[in-house]
């Protein structure tokens, strides 16, 4: 009897004692499963677990405070008044995206657009997407700026329709396969080919200025880096990290060669000037390549992924690379390809790899060995990655998924230019390669696409 009665008048546990922003506080801190199986343990605890309070919070955690704010408003924008969906749906939602909703975007009236070309650079920057050089038919390189308002702002709406703007062109001088990365509301250039074959290795500072109404131009201008520079190169991969570095990785180089060297421009001095230097060297290093991807995922972290390689073959490794402590090192994701089968992207060349919605790496189009264009759209996902790399191989079959498209597709493509908007909810795709097979003996066979497309996750919300 006297067990019975101490057992009844036993204190609750530490946890429950915690008052509700005490707790919250601590639940802020955990892996959504972890909040989950929290919520399981008892009726109080499922209370405080569906808090929509904590759910939102997790959202700016996990994925940054503009995409919390585009959630927001597109919350009340199908909520018409009424009670909007809990926060907690809204992160299950985006944590198993599958489908994706895609359209032409046609411009308004007989107004002017850019010519089709391949191997151009696409951003949006400040509202605008902006289109600068590549190759077009004749095996030409452009040297045009072409910009178009597609509006700014959380919750946004892409527009129905587009209006083509062509800026002052020679500045920079005209290349393809160059990289053009986004640093803030700014534009850092670098490297590329010309039409002679020559490969460049210049760093330019494309400042943003926007005028009333809906008017804008970019003041360019060559960055002082110092002596030292990456060799010249194009069809490299590069992504700004955190708004401080420029991370470039590979390319064509001289006489055609695949480099695999990777390089680190520092932006710490307000895009005043800035510094090369090499980094990344300690073994195990991704193989040499061109036309492949790198994308940063939050952090100091960055994924490769595909491209051509030395010996032209194409690959579909994925390398994680870290640049967090003072010897930045890569690490190549591994798994059995005799069980991955269909469950990741066949190897690919020439596509692109942006950050989306919820950590999500989206990958669309490139070609393969055999130059046969792609058109699907697959999503690695961030934490599965993560957790693979950590030594979890459970996770292998939840790091890749392929997406169902509705709507106009974009046709198979290759060397195209993608770009997010901030909530990176919505990716613009203009441009490439779109012929199924091309031989290389065949001039008539590459045709160049001059087409925009605006491509948005399906969130059921």
């Amino acid at each position: 009897m006297e067990d019975e009665a101490g057992a009844a008048s036993s204190p609750p546990p530490p946890i429950a004692q915690l008052g509700y922003d005490q707790l919250l506080s601590v639940l802020q801190l955990l892996p959504p499963e972890a909040v989950l199986s929290f919520a399981a343990t008892c009726r109080a605890f499922r209370a405080w677990a569906s808090s929509d309070a904590l759910w939102e919070a997790l959202c700016r955690r996990d994925w940054g405070p503009r995409t919390a704010a585009a959630l927001a408003e597109r919350r009340r924008e199908r909520a018409g008044g009424g009670a909007p969906v809990p926060w907690r749906r809204v992160y299950a939602e985006v944590a198993r995206l599958g489908a994706l909703t895609a359209r032409r975007v046609p411009v308004r009236g007989a107004g002017a657009s850019p010519r089709p070309r391949a191997s151009h650079s696409l951003n949006l920057v400040a509202g605008w997407l902006v289109l600068f050089g590549g190759g077009c038919e004749g095996g030409h390189h452009l040297d045009d700026t072409w910009v178009a308002y597609a509006g700014i702002g959380a919750g946004n709406r892409p527009p129905t329709l587009l209006s083509w703007q062509q800026l002052a062109s020679g500045t920079p001088s005209g290349r393809f396969s160059h990289s053009c990365t986004l640093v803030g509301d700014a534009l850092v250039m670098f490297g590329g080919i010309t039409d002679r074959g020559q490969r460049l290795n210049d760093t330019w500072i494309g400042q943003v200025i926007c005028e009333e109404p809906r008017r804008m131009r970019i003041s360019w201008r060559l960055l002082e880096v110092g002596p030292l520079a990456p060799p010249p190169r194009g069809a490299h991969a590069a992504c700004c990290v955190d708004d401080k570095f420029i991370v470039i990785h590979g390319g064509i180089g001289l006489y055609g060669s695949r480099l695999g060297d990777t390089w680190l421009l520092d932006l710490s001095n307000g895009l005043r000037s800035g510094s090369w230097h090499q980094i990344g060297n300690a073994w195990p290093l991704p193989p040499p390549r061109s036309g492949h991807s790198l994308t940063w995922i939050g952090g100091t972290r960055m994924v490769l992924f595909g491209g051509r390689g030395s010996e032209f073959e194409v690959l579909n490794d994925v390398w994680l690379f870290d640049i967090s402590d003072h010897y930045p090192k890569w690490k190549e994701l591994k798994y059995d390809l005799s069980t991955a089968l269909g469950e990741m992207p066949f190897p690919r060349v020439g596509h692109s790899a942006i950050l989306a919605l919820g950590g999500k790496v989206l990958v669309y189009g490139g070609e393969d060995s055999q130059r046969r264009r792609k058109n699907d759209f697959w999503i690695l996902d961030t934490p599965a990655l993560l957790q693979y790399e950590s030594g979890s191989k459970k996770v292998t079959k939840r790091m890749w998924k392929k997406l169902t498209i509705d709507g106009q597709c974009p046709n198979y493509r290759s060397f195209h230019g993608a770009c997010v908007d901030t909530s990176g909810c919505c990716m613009y795709i203009f441009g490439g390669m779109v012929d199924g097979l091309v031989h290389p003996a065949e001039a008539m066979g590459l045709r160049f696409d001059g087409q925009l497309y605006q491509v948005e996750l399906v969130l059921h919300l």
